[in-house]
């Protein structure tokens, strides 16, 4: 009857790692028939210094229209999130705009951004086979485009459009740089036309695949996929200048008009709203 030394049983708390498994024995009775105590578990947790460096948060991964829910942990950079959304979605970190109160920053941790349990994290990108899926009917529909304009006369001397040039150049629009192609400013175009004459202001939102085209009524926050051609022209007289149309619909109707667009703009506004900038 006497109990010999060290048969004591000892619970010890195992500590649980952001990685995963760790290697515990599994829970249940030991050989000798003495119960073993389950290993605490670690908890879902908003923030604190205690348990650093192992805590997770409960996070809500919205991107094209899908919703993962992920456990991660708090102590993990943005870079390190990234990875985590390409196993599950396959998109690749390096086309992925993650958003959680604005971009997320990679080398910063989840607390550090103050991350907390049930958030929402915004993904914005493409995989590379859905981009040549979109982009190919686009480039056809702009060929077609291409093709029947060249039957017609010049855009800028036709009947529709004269009414509009006619008021001549604003007084308040952006200077042009004939010969240069630039990247997009980092302000909104502003200071040209619409079609019935008022002024408009082209915003693109990259961070939310969007174009906002804004007049002094409202804004209209197009998403990019929805455009399906852009046509333009230089301005006869002011070649610096051109006139724009971006494609909302399958017939002319649904074209939006933008009249004296800064030329040197011209290529980066096509090349953003094909989704060709996602290669940049």
């Amino acid at each position: 009857g006497a109990e010999e030394p060290g048969m004591e049983a000892e619970a010890q708390e195992l500590p649980l790692g952001c990685g995963g498994g760790d290697g515990s024995p599994a829970a249940g009775r030991s050989p000798e028939g003495e119960e073993r105590r389950e290993p605490p578990q670690a908890s879902v947790s908003n923030g604190g210094d205690e348990n650093s460096g192992r805590e997770l948060v409960e996070l809500k991964v919205i991107w094209n229209k899908n919703k993962y829910d992920v456990k991660f942990c708090l102590d993990s950079t943005g870079a390190e999130l990234k990875q985590k959304i390409h196993s599950l979605t396959g998109l690749p970190p390096a086309m992925q705009k993650v958003m959680f109160k604005g971009l997320l920053p990679e080398e910063k941790t989840l607390r550090e951004i103050k991350v907390t349990n049930g958030a929402k994290i915004m993904v914005v990108g493409s995989t590379i086979n859905d981009v040549l899926a979109v982009n190919t009917p686009k480039e056809a529909a702009q060929q077609e485009v291409k093709a029947e304009e060249n039957k017609k006369e010049p855009l800028c001397r036709q009947k529709q459009h004269r009414k509009v040039l006619d008021k001549g150049k604003p007084d308040d629009v952006m200077p042009s740089v004939k010969g240069v192609q630039e990247r997009l400013p980092t302000v909104p175009l502003s200071g040209m036309y619409n079609k019935s004459g008022g002024k408009v202001r082209l915003t693109f939102k990259l961070e939310q695949d969007q174009l906002w085209i804004g007049t002094k009524e409202r804004t209209e926050k197009l998403p990019m996929g929805s455009i399906k051609n852009v046509v333009s022209e230089p301005i006869e007289g002011h070649e610096d200048y051109h006139m724009m149309a971006f494609q909302l619909g399958p017939t002319e109707a649904s074209y939006y008009w933008v009249y004296w667009v800064p030329t040197q703009y011209v290529d980066a506004i096509k090349d953003t709203v094909l989704g060709k900038w996602q290669y940049f």
